[in-house]
Protein backbone atom coordinates (compact mmCIF):
# COMPACT_ATOMS: atom_id res chain seq x y z
CA UNK A 1 0.00 0.00 0.00
CA UNK A 2 2.99 2.12 0.98
CA UNK A 3 4.88 1.57 -1.85
CA UNK A 4 1.99 2.24 -4.22
CA UNK A 5 1.42 5.24 -2.40
CA UNK A 6 5.15 6.67 -3.06
CA UNK A 7 4.76 5.18 -6.84
CA UNK A 8 1.40 7.49 -7.39
CA UNK A 9 3.52 10.47 -5.52
CA UNK A 10 6.30 9.76 -7.47
CA UNK A 11 3.91 9.99 -10.91
CA UNK A 12 2.44 13.13 -10.22
CA UNK A 13 5.69 14.80 -8.94
CA UNK A 14 7.21 13.93 -12.48
CA UNK A 15 3.98 15.05 -14.04
CA UNK A 16 5.24 18.59 -13.01
CA UNK A 17 8.44 18.38 -14.40
CA UNK A 18 10.61 19.28 -11.34
CA UNK A 19 14.09 19.90 -13.03
CA UNK A 20 12.05 22.64 -15.07
CA UNK A 21 10.66 24.08 -12.01
CA UNK A 22 13.09 24.24 -9.85
CA UNK A 23 15.02 26.30 -12.77
CA UNK A 24 11.84 28.63 -13.20
CA UNK A 25 11.96 28.99 -9.60
CA UNK A 26 15.71 30.28 -9.47
CA UNK A 27 15.33 32.68 -12.07
CA UNK A 28 12.41 34.05 -10.11
CA UNK A 29 13.95 34.12 -6.66
CA UNK A 30 16.97 36.01 -7.99
CA UNK A 31 14.53 38.56 -9.76
CA UNK A 32 13.25 38.89 -5.52
CA UNK A 33 16.75 39.31 -4.00
CA UNK A 34 17.54 42.13 -6.75
CA UNK A 35 14.07 43.64 -6.52
CA UNK A 36 14.52 43.79 -2.56
CA UNK A 37 18.20 44.85 -2.58
CA UNK A 38 18.58 41.51 -0.59
CA UNK A 39 16.59 38.86 0.96
CA UNK A 40 12.92 39.10 1.00
CA UNK A 41 10.87 38.45 4.41
CA UNK A 42 10.86 34.20 4.20
CA UNK A 43 6.77 34.45 4.20
CA UNK A 44 6.64 36.14 0.80
CA UNK A 45 9.78 34.16 -0.18
CA UNK A 46 8.02 30.73 0.83
CA UNK A 47 4.55 31.60 -0.96
CA UNK A 48 5.76 33.17 -3.91
CA UNK A 49 7.57 30.49 -4.88
CA UNK A 50 5.41 28.03 -3.57
CA UNK A 51 2.65 29.84 -5.92
CA UNK A 52 4.66 30.01 -8.99
CA UNK A 53 6.13 26.18 -8.02
CA UNK A 54 2.12 25.06 -8.51
CA UNK A 55 1.87 27.38 -11.35
CA UNK A 56 4.26 25.57 -13.90
CA UNK A 57 3.91 22.27 -12.69
CA UNK A 58 0.27 22.79 -13.61
CA UNK A 59 0.85 23.90 -17.10
CA UNK A 60 3.48 21.29 -17.56
CA UNK A 61 0.47 18.55 -16.39
CA UNK A 62 -1.94 19.89 -18.90
CA UNK A 63 1.02 19.83 -21.69
CA UNK A 64 1.73 16.28 -21.03
CA UNK A 65 -2.07 15.60 -21.07
CA UNK A 66 -2.54 17.05 -24.10
CA UNK A 67 0.94 16.08 -25.76
CA UNK A 68 0.41 12.92 -24.98
CA UNK A 69 -0.49 11.14 -28.35
CA UNK A 70 3.12 12.68 -29.49
CA UNK A 71 4.97 11.61 -25.98
CA UNK A 72 4.60 8.66 -27.11
CA UNK A 73 6.28 8.72 -30.47
CA UNK A 74 9.44 10.80 -29.32
CA UNK A 75 11.68 8.83 -27.49
CA UNK A 76 13.17 11.55 -25.05
CA UNK A 77 9.31 11.59 -23.91
CA UNK A 78 8.07 7.72 -23.86
CA UNK A 79 8.21 7.17 -20.25
CA UNK A 80 6.56 10.03 -19.06
CA UNK A 81 3.52 9.42 -16.50
CA UNK A 82 0.48 9.60 -18.68
CA UNK A 83 2.08 8.01 -21.70
CA UNK A 84 3.11 4.78 -19.48
CA UNK A 85 -0.61 4.95 -17.84
CA UNK A 86 0.74 5.48 -14.53
CA UNK A 87 -1.85 8.55 -14.31
CA UNK A 88 -5.23 8.61 -16.16
CA UNK A 89 -5.01 11.77 -18.76
CA UNK A 90 -7.81 13.09 -17.33
CA UNK A 91 -6.35 12.76 -13.87
CA UNK A 92 -3.24 14.93 -15.27
CA UNK A 93 -6.08 17.25 -16.35
CA UNK A 94 -7.80 18.03 -13.59
CA UNK A 95 -4.67 17.82 -11.46
CA UNK A 96 -2.97 20.51 -13.79
CA UNK A 97 -6.03 23.02 -13.39
CA UNK A 98 -6.19 22.78 -9.69
CA UNK A 99 -2.27 22.85 -9.36
CA UNK A 100 -3.60 26.33 -11.29
CA UNK A 101 -6.38 27.65 -9.56
CA UNK A 102 -4.57 27.18 -6.14
CA UNK A 103 -1.97 28.91 -7.21
CA UNK A 104 -3.73 32.16 -8.46
CA UNK A 105 -5.98 32.40 -5.31
CA UNK A 106 -3.17 31.21 -2.92
CA UNK A 107 -0.54 34.02 -4.47
CA UNK A 108 -3.58 36.62 -4.35
CA UNK A 109 -4.29 35.82 -0.62
CA UNK A 110 -0.94 35.37 0.63
CA UNK A 111 1.71 37.66 -1.43
CA UNK A 112 0.08 39.73 -4.06
CA UNK A 113 -2.78 39.86 -6.80
CA UNK A 114 -0.31 41.46 -9.63
CA UNK A 115 2.32 38.50 -8.74
CA UNK A 116 -0.77 36.03 -8.62
CA UNK A 117 -1.81 37.67 -12.45
CA UNK A 118 1.80 37.29 -13.68
CA UNK A 119 1.93 33.27 -12.52
CA UNK A 120 -1.14 32.98 -14.46
CA UNK A 121 -0.14 35.21 -16.95
CA UNK A 122 2.53 32.25 -17.54
CA UNK A 123 0.14 29.46 -17.19
CA UNK A 124 -2.01 30.20 -19.64
CA UNK A 125 0.66 31.15 -22.13
CA UNK A 126 2.61 28.15 -22.09
CA UNK A 127 -0.96 26.25 -22.13
CA UNK A 128 -2.72 27.96 -24.69
CA UNK A 129 -0.17 29.80 -26.68
CA UNK A 130 2.78 27.33 -26.65
CA UNK A 131 0.71 23.92 -26.42
CA UNK A 132 -2.28 24.38 -27.99
CA UNK A 133 -2.03 26.89 -30.79
CA UNK A 134 1.63 26.65 -31.58
CA UNK A 135 3.94 23.63 -31.14
CA UNK A 136 2.59 21.63 -33.53
CA UNK A 137 1.59 24.99 -36.64
CA UNK A 138 4.52 27.12 -36.62
CA UNK A 139 8.13 26.86 -36.55
CA UNK A 140 8.29 29.89 -34.28
CA UNK A 141 6.54 27.92 -31.44
CA UNK A 142 9.47 28.17 -29.49
CA UNK A 143 10.34 31.95 -29.96
CA UNK A 144 6.64 33.01 -29.19
CA UNK A 145 6.25 30.06 -26.81
CA UNK A 146 9.27 30.74 -25.18
CA UNK A 147 7.60 33.70 -23.29
CA UNK A 148 6.00 31.48 -21.01
CA UNK A 149 9.33 30.57 -19.53
CA UNK A 150 10.25 34.02 -19.61
CA UNK A 151 7.45 34.67 -16.78
CA UNK A 152 9.01 34.29 -13.64
CA UNK A 153 11.61 36.81 -12.86
CA UNK A 154 8.58 38.79 -13.39
CA UNK A 155 6.51 37.04 -10.84
CA UNK A 156 9.48 37.00 -8.68
CA UNK A 157 9.98 40.74 -8.90
CA UNK A 158 5.96 41.47 -8.66
CA UNK A 159 6.13 39.12 -4.99
CA UNK A 160 8.67 40.90 -3.71
CA UNK A 161 7.63 44.83 -4.25
CA UNK A 162 4.09 44.51 -5.59
CA UNK A 163 5.26 46.32 -8.85
CA UNK A 164 6.69 46.25 -11.94
CA UNK A 165 9.38 48.27 -13.91
CA UNK A 166 12.39 48.26 -16.68
CA UNK A 167 14.68 45.76 -15.07
CA UNK A 168 11.96 42.93 -14.50
CA UNK A 169 11.15 43.17 -17.86
CA UNK A 170 15.15 42.84 -18.95
CA UNK A 171 14.73 39.90 -16.95
CA UNK A 172 11.70 38.74 -19.26
CA UNK A 173 13.33 39.49 -22.33
CA UNK A 174 16.59 38.13 -21.70
CA UNK A 175 15.24 34.49 -21.39
CA UNK A 176 12.55 35.36 -24.19
CA UNK A 177 16.02 36.04 -26.57
CA UNK A 178 17.92 33.10 -25.00
CA UNK A 179 14.92 30.44 -25.26
CA UNK A 180 15.53 29.74 -29.32
CA UNK A 181 19.14 29.16 -28.96
CA UNK A 182 18.51 27.21 -26.24
CA UNK A 183 16.41 25.05 -27.60
CA UNK A 184 17.38 24.75 -31.33
CA UNK A 185 20.69 23.52 -29.72
CA UNK A 186 18.84 20.59 -28.39
CA UNK A 187 16.31 20.64 -31.28
CA UNK A 188 19.24 19.88 -33.70
CA UNK A 189 20.31 16.97 -32.61
CA UNK A 190 17.00 15.47 -31.67
CA UNK A 191 15.53 16.00 -35.24
CA UNK A 192 14.33 12.41 -35.50
CA UNK A 193 12.36 12.52 -32.57
CA UNK A 194 10.50 16.18 -33.85
CA UNK A 195 10.09 14.32 -37.64
CA UNK A 196 8.54 11.63 -36.59
CA UNK A 197 6.01 13.66 -34.34
CA UNK A 198 5.00 15.94 -36.85
CA UNK A 199 6.34 18.97 -34.76
CA UNK A 200 7.66 21.95 -36.95
CA UNK A 201 10.69 22.60 -35.13
CA UNK A 202 13.05 25.59 -37.06
CA UNK A 203 15.84 22.80 -38.20
CA UNK A 204 13.32 20.31 -39.84
CA UNK A 205 11.05 23.09 -41.54
CA UNK A 206 13.75 25.88 -42.55
CA UNK A 207 16.95 23.81 -42.38
CA UNK A 208 20.13 23.59 -40.55
CA UNK A 209 22.19 26.83 -41.77
CA UNK A 210 19.37 28.61 -41.35
CA UNK A 211 18.51 27.91 -37.45
CA UNK A 212 22.09 27.97 -36.76
CA UNK A 213 21.82 31.58 -38.50
CA UNK A 214 19.23 32.65 -36.38
CA UNK A 215 20.67 31.21 -33.20
CA UNK A 216 23.59 32.98 -33.57
CA UNK A 217 21.34 36.50 -34.01
CA UNK A 218 19.28 35.72 -31.08
CA UNK A 219 22.08 35.02 -29.19
CA UNK A 220 23.99 38.39 -29.60
CA UNK A 221 20.62 40.09 -28.75
CA UNK A 222 20.37 38.13 -25.68
CA UNK A 223 24.25 39.26 -24.64
CA UNK A 224 22.83 43.05 -25.64
CA UNK A 225 19.70 42.45 -23.11
CA UNK A 226 22.34 40.95 -20.35
CA UNK A 227 24.40 43.85 -20.52
CA UNK A 228 21.41 46.63 -20.65
CA UNK A 229 20.27 45.17 -17.47
CA UNK A 230 23.52 46.61 -16.15
CA UNK A 231 22.23 49.90 -16.92
CA UNK A 232 19.07 49.96 -14.90
CA UNK A 233 21.44 50.37 -11.70
CA UNK A 234 19.70 46.80 -10.00
CA UNK A 235 22.92 45.52 -10.58
CA UNK A 236 26.55 45.79 -10.06
CA UNK A 237 29.85 45.48 -11.67
CA UNK A 238 30.20 42.16 -11.03
CA UNK A 239 27.09 40.78 -13.08
CA UNK A 240 28.31 42.64 -15.77
CA UNK A 241 31.59 41.11 -15.75
CA UNK A 242 29.89 37.65 -15.81
CA UNK A 243 27.64 39.08 -18.56
CA UNK A 244 30.25 40.10 -20.53
CA UNK A 245 32.78 37.20 -19.88
CA UNK A 246 29.70 34.62 -20.42
CA UNK A 247 28.20 36.54 -23.62
CA UNK A 248 31.41 36.37 -25.48
CA UNK A 249 31.52 32.54 -24.80
CA UNK A 250 27.64 31.82 -25.56
CA UNK A 251 28.78 33.84 -29.30
CA UNK A 252 31.36 31.71 -29.70
CA UNK A 253 29.75 28.44 -29.13
CA UNK A 254 27.10 29.34 -31.36
CA UNK A 255 29.76 30.17 -34.45
CA UNK A 256 31.16 27.63 -34.15
CA UNK A 257 28.03 25.36 -34.07
CA UNK A 258 27.33 27.60 -37.57
CA UNK A 259 30.73 26.15 -38.75
CA UNK A 260 30.11 22.64 -37.57
CA UNK A 261 28.96 20.43 -41.23
CA UNK A 262 24.94 19.35 -40.92
CA UNK A 263 26.54 15.54 -40.40
CA UNK A 264 28.02 16.63 -37.04
CA UNK A 265 26.38 17.01 -33.51
CA UNK A 266 29.14 18.00 -31.19
CA UNK A 267 28.69 21.52 -31.00
CA UNK A 268 25.16 21.21 -31.04
CA UNK A 269 25.45 18.95 -27.53
CA UNK A 270 27.98 21.57 -26.11
CA UNK A 271 25.80 24.74 -27.27
CA UNK A 272 22.74 23.37 -25.48
CA UNK A 273 24.65 22.60 -22.76
CA UNK A 274 26.85 25.68 -22.36
CA UNK A 275 23.04 27.38 -22.75
CA UNK A 276 21.99 26.13 -19.33
CA UNK A 277 24.92 27.77 -17.86
CA UNK A 278 25.20 31.05 -19.26
CA UNK A 279 21.38 31.61 -18.47
CA UNK A 280 21.73 30.22 -14.50
CA UNK A 281 25.66 31.69 -14.24
CA UNK A 282 23.84 35.26 -14.96
CA UNK A 283 21.10 35.00 -12.68
CA UNK A 284 23.47 34.14 -9.77
CA UNK A 285 25.54 36.66 -10.53
CA UNK A 286 22.42 39.24 -10.14
CA UNK A 287 22.22 37.96 -6.93
CA UNK A 288 26.08 38.35 -6.37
Amino acid sequence: MVSKLQENVRAYVELTKPGIVIWLLITAYSAMVVAHHGFPALGVTVFTLLGLGLSAGGAHAVNMWYDRDIDKIMRRTQKRPVVTGRIHPQNALIFGIACGVVSFVGMGLLVNWLAAASSLGGYLFYVFVYTIWLKRRSPQNIVIGGAAGAFPPIVGWAGATGHLGIAPGLMFLLIFMWTPPHFWALALYKQDDYRNAHIPMMPIVRGERTTKIQSLIYTILSVAVSIALYLTHTVGVVYLTVAIVLGILFVMYNIRLLQEPSTELTWAKKTFRFSLIYIAALFVAMVV
